[in-house]
């Protein structure tokens, strides 16, 4: 089911103010109140640029001196490893730095998951929609090279961008696999942590691609409500007893958020654990999944992001 409301004077006027889909509008209106606008005008302005450090080849310190005598301003965040680009002398994608893999362009809200994850040097961790990387990469990071990841990414054309990241920063513990997640149950491996960033709509990555003010509709989110329901009871049956599973998005519809969270602990024997990072989930849903977190681009300053941690209980 998707929630949808009544418009409204004021959702017509934010529509036509910021160029959306009213279809949007009223139901931000609806979930986020007064702050609907203010995602929207976040989003507009536009939002800070993050590195995320790569120990594994370089120190904070030591990089932060190399960038910094290039001309390059940073500023650490509350989020371990990310640093927001203040100024930029030229790209910061086309420094030898970056080129040798001592850093990786991400979104501070893309660090949190891993850093939920928390992924340790022995154990097994499956990223079950890897490419382009950054995800895998950072957990490899955390791993200190040791340890497996069993990187999945089912789209062919999107392989590439995985193995050259995973090349690029140096991560020596990946096996990259080219199959659909939701097979993988099949194998009959057990994993101590699953990573599941999901295929979404990507409601919240409006400031990168405006596009997706008025090109994601109800099908949309019924689509991928619906692929990322499988993909997560996927996920969880590929989960040891006591495993722990991280599932996130870039997106603020509580169809691909909440109400997934909602379906697995419908199905499996789940519960959610505390996350350190975002502001509480809505309460939309019959099972309490208040523990998830959401970012927020008004108030953290990055791309709208849904995360739950959640551990197997069985």
């Amino acid at each position: 089911m998707i929630l949808d409301f009544p418009s409204t004077e004021k959702s017509r006027e934010l529509a036509k103010k910021y160029g959306y889909d009213e279809f949007i509008m009223r139901r931000w209106l609806k979930f986020f109140g007064e702050n609907a606008e203010k995602i929207a005008e976040a989003f507009e302005r536009g939002l800070p640029k993050y590195i995320r450090v790569n120990t594994i080849k370089i120190s904070e310190e030591e990089l932060l001196n190399r960038l910094e005598s290039r001309g390059f301003k940073l500023k650490k965040t509350e989020v371990p490893y990310c640093y927001e680009v203040v100024e930029e002398k030229y790209s910061i994608g086309a420094t030898p730095e970056y080129l040798m893999g001592y850093y990786y362009i991400m979104d501070k809200s893309s660090c949190i998951p891993p850093l939920a994850l928390n992924p340790k040097p022995n154990e097994l961790v499956i990223d079950f929609c890897a490419s382009p990387g950054g995800k895998t990469t950072f957990m490899a990071m955390l791993m200190r090279n040791e340890g497996l990841i069993i990187a999945i990414e089912p789209q062919k054309e999107r392989l590439q961008a995985l193995i050259d990241n995973v090349n690029r920063m140096g991560a020596m513990n990946v096996a990259i696999m080219n199959i659909d997640a939701r097979s993988f149950p099949r194998y009959g491996i057990k994993a101590d942590k699953i990573l599941l960033d999901a295929p979404c709509t990507g409601e919240g990555i409006i400031f990168k691609d405006p596009t997706r003010k008025t090109d994601r509709g109800v099908r949309d989110i019924v689509f991928c409500s619906n692929l990322q329901k499988e993909l997560i009871i996927a996920a969880f049956d590929c989960l040891k007893p006591g495993g722990i599973l991280v599932y996130s998005t870039c997106s603020l519809t509580p169809e691909e958020n909440e109400f997934v969270i909602e379906y697995l602990l419908s199905k499996r024997k789940a519960r959610l654990l505390e996350i350190e990072y975002g502001e509480k989930a809505l309460n939309l849903t019959k099972i309490d999944v208040s523990k998830a977190r959401r970012l927020y681009p008004h108030i953290h300053r990055c791309a709208g992001f849904f995360v739950a941690k959640l551990i197997r209980e069985e």
